[in-house]
């Protein structure tokens, strides 16, 4: 991303002051190892001080402190957290980036009975049903299709070819990516015992996201057979997630790519659920849980701590298994050598027992 700013700008983005030459304009942002002449990068880890040594950037975050000098024509921007500064200017860039004008696109679709501010912008081919409220500085971007009765929040930014069926509601500041889908119909059904067919149960409930939800590319929430499936404040759910109908995930929790969680399953506060990890229906995990890769979890959790394996158990514990189960072969031949042993000094030649 190209972009162009002056020295003492980015000292007041990030709150850093100057050691060096201050009058290059910075052009791109860059890693250290690849930085050049007009970029920015940053140093925060001693691994990486032999790049540092040897960088062609114009300017470099560095922690206070920093025991060496900018080289001709480089700045060094010193901060007390790095990595914290140069996300800080990222972010900064990227809201830049993204802005659109206000405004709704010629080829949007939007019923009468809907509410727009005026603030939002609403882009090429959108839909949207009757009844609908957005509110101010939303951004609706292009091909995205939202129902009945939906209601989206202050600052909320939704990608394109997103969907967003009835009675949804967003709350403000959220952000959801290309192909979301938000409040499809719960997976639920009758089985009918006589023939093994199934009977659909009408999903009549909504979807909630409450207030800086994150939702990736590529994930569905499910709406609630009644009731709301809900996803509280400030959880951020990755790419190519399920979240099925009448969940309650809490605040905060961080969700990764491909995790599935089974319908009415309830989540803690500041859980963090990594790829792959698979939660059976009518769960409850408490505050302050993380589970691990590609774990299964088909009983309650009941106490905070990491969870490890299918079925998924406290860290500690399931290593120890792991490591046991490494040496099965070995224990195995040992076991072998025994018995043969015992049957060469077994006199009546009758056969050891297992």
């Amino acid at each position: 991303m190209k972009i162009n700013f002056k020295i003492q700008e980015i000292l007041t983005i990030t709150g850093g002051t100057a050691r060096g030459d201050t009058t290059s304009v910075i052009s791109h942002i860059n890693s250290i190892e690849n930085a050049g002449k007009g970029e920015i990068t940053f140093f925060s880890d001693k691994k990486y001080l032999n790049y540092l040594l040897n960088s062609q950037a114009s300017a470099v975050i560095v922690p206070v402190g920093t025991n060496m000098e900018p080289k001709s024509e480089q700045v060094f921007i010193e901060v007390e957290n790095p990595y914290v500064s140069i996300v800080k200017f990222i972010n900064y860039v990227a809201k830049m980036e993204s802005a659109p004008s206000e405004g709704v696109h010629s080829s949007a679709v939007i019923s009468a009975q809907s509410d727009v501010d005026k603030t939002a912008y609403i882009g090429e081919n959108c839909v949207l049903d009757q009844g609908t409220s957005i509110g101010k500085n939303v951004v609706i971007q292009s091909n995205t299709v939202i129902g009945k009765d939906v209601i989206i929040g202050e600052n909320t930014y939704i990608h394109p070819n997103v969907t967003i069926c009835d009675r949804t509601e967003i709350g403000a500041g959220c952000i959801i990516y290309s192909g979301a889908v938000i409040g499809s119909s719960g997976f639920g059904y009758l089985e009918n015992k006589d023939d093994g067919s199934y009977t659909p149960i009408a999903q009549i409930g909504k979807v909630i996201l409450e207030d800086n939800v994150e939702v990736g590319a590529n994930s569905t929430i499910d709406r609630a057979m009644i009731g709301a499936t809900r996803v509280r404040k400030g959880t951020k759910i990755d790419n190519l997630v399920h979240i099925a109908h009448n969940c309650d995930i809490g605040e905060n929790n961080g969700i990764a790519a491909q995790a599935g969680i089974s319908g009415s399953v309830k989540t803690g506060n500041r859980n963090r659920i990594a790829g792959q990890v698979g939660i059976a229906g009518h769960l409850s995990i408490p505050d302050d849980v993380t589970i691990m890769a590609q774990s299964g979890i088909s009983n309650n959790i009941k106490s905070p701590g990491i969870y490890f394996g299918s079925p998924a158990k406290p860290r500690i514990t399931a290593f120890k298994i792991e490591a046991a189960l490494r040496q099965l072969p070995e224990i195995a031949n040992e076991v072998n050598k025994i018995q043969k042993m015992l049957k060469n000094i077994n006199p009546s030649n009758e056969e050891v027992p297992k």
